[in-house]
């Protein structure tokens, strides 16, 4: 039996209208494991992960071109649901943003759409995703509350909870802890490294202290390029670019 890659990105272009904001990038991105993918503003950290699971189709002057492989499969062939996919490969935003309802509307929302009513069903769901995103104990007795209660880190690990309602493979985050505190911070680095043994995690950063402590490999881009993708420890130790070491020592970005 053949073992892919999760996923396997070749050649992918995006352009916003006019301007090419991605420029034929090509990783493999292995399964389970923590990918980061670190750079300054602007450099296309953001519609890179966007186009892993066909968000970036959402935005009406988008253009695709190039291949993403999941699992083998191109995820842009003609025949491939893109509302699948978005399941498959699930997304957690740089800003919480739960839904203005409770904390059990918000994990169960998901599950929801895909047809899933059944009470007792829900019930084990929402626990489990939960407990999946270190949540529960925290929530247990608030299921009713609004999700909006939570402070910021919970918030955020709700959201997680939420994408992880309905069984991703992947999950894609971009800039999850960026408006956390410390503290918060710290809990959703634990949580990644737990979840990693369940699914293959995409984290875009521009904390690289973070990408060192939490990532398995690190992809370092520039203009919409992939200037260099190897193990975090070697990108960070031994840069094989002159713009990588330039940025990672902080002569700009």
């Amino acid at each position: 039996m053949v073992m892919f890659p999760k996923i396997e990105v070749k050649e992918l272009r995006v352009s916003y209208g006019e301007k090419l904001v991605l420029k034929g990038i090509t990783l493999t991105i292995p399964r389970n494991e923590i990918t980061a993918i670190i750079g300054p503003s602007g450099c296309g950290k953001s519609t890179l992960i966007k186009a892993l699971n066909r968000m970036v189709e959402l935005v009406p002057e988008a253009k695709v071109g190039g291949q993403v492989f999941l699992d083998g499969e191109d995820i842009y062939a003609p025949d491939v649901d893109a509302v699948t996919i978005r399941r498959r490969i699930g997304m957690v935003f740089q800003k919480p943003n739960p839904f203005p309802s409770s904390i059990y509307h918000n994990v169960a929302f998901g599950p929801r759409i895909l047809g899933v009513n059944d009470r007792a069903k829900l019930d084990d769901v929402v626990q489990e995703s939960l407990v999946r995103a270190n949540l529960w104990d925290e929530t247990k007795d608030r299921l009713r509350e609004n999700a909006l209660s939570l402070s910021g880190g919970q918030q955020q690990r709700l959201c997680i909870a939420r994408a992880l309602a309905t069984n991703p493979e992947v999950l894609l985050l971009d800039e999850p802890a960026s408006a956390l505190d410390p503290i918060s911070t710290a809990k959703v680095e634990d949580l990644l490294r737990d979840l990693k043994r369940e699914v293959t995690i995409v984290l875009v950063t521009h904390n690289m202290q973070q990408a060192i402590r939490v990532s398995d490999r690190t992809g370092f881009m520039l203009l919409g390029e992939l200037v260099e993708f190897k193990p975090t420890s070697e990108l960070f130790d031994h840069p094989s670019d002159s713009r990588t070491e330039a940025y990672i020592t902080g002569k700009f970005g």
